[in-house]
């Protein structure tokens, strides 16, 4: 109905000259349910994408290495960037740098590249599971900013343990 109106009022680019930004700030206005069941869809792929990656890590292929970092890394992202759904995704990026997560931020981000390169260019099996292990646990590190106290409990519940 508004592209008619445009069109009967002859407007019938500004459609086209709006661009990317426009676009994203469209999909931003979905509703809260609308945007409640991307970040499911979105999470649920990356953890499909996260499965996969483990499965290949254990079939006797050739690559199974290199198989393994990418599904295991390009799962970690997508469930990452579907925060992106809930809040937008200069609000999540800012979120993202912020003083309580950047280092959590900066870990994930390091580890996935030492994942990459320890499955592409170095080849080491026992290199690229060290830095899952890492990205898995900056990704909760990260995670557990969100939830309130969280990294309290945690670290609370570690030092009992190992105390």
């Amino acid at each position: 109905m508004d592209k008619l109106r445009r069109v009967l009022a002859g407007h019938e680019d500004d459609d086209e000259e709006r661009g990317l930004t426009a676009e994203i700030m469209d999909g931003m206005s979905w509703s809260w349910s609308t945007r409640v069941k991307g970040f499911i869809a979105c999470f649920a792929l990356g953890w499909v994408f996260t499965f996969l990656g483990t499965f290949c890590l254990w079939l006797p292929l050739h690559n199974s290495l290199v198989a393994f970092a990418v599904f295991f890394t390009f799962g970690n992202i997508v469930s990452v960037f579907s925060t992106f759904f809930l809040m937008g995704p200069m609000k999540q990026l800012k979120k993202m740098a912020e003083e309580t997560r950047i280092i959590a931020t900066a870990v994930m981000v390091l580890s996935v590249l030492l994942t990459l390169l320890a499955a592409f260019h170095w080849k080491k099996r026992a290199l690229c599971l060290l830095f899952v292990i890492m990205q898995f646990c900056a990704m909760l590190w990260y995670s557990l900013s969100f939830i309130p106290y969280a990294r309290n409990a945690v670290k609370s519940c570690l030092s009992g343990i190992l105390g």
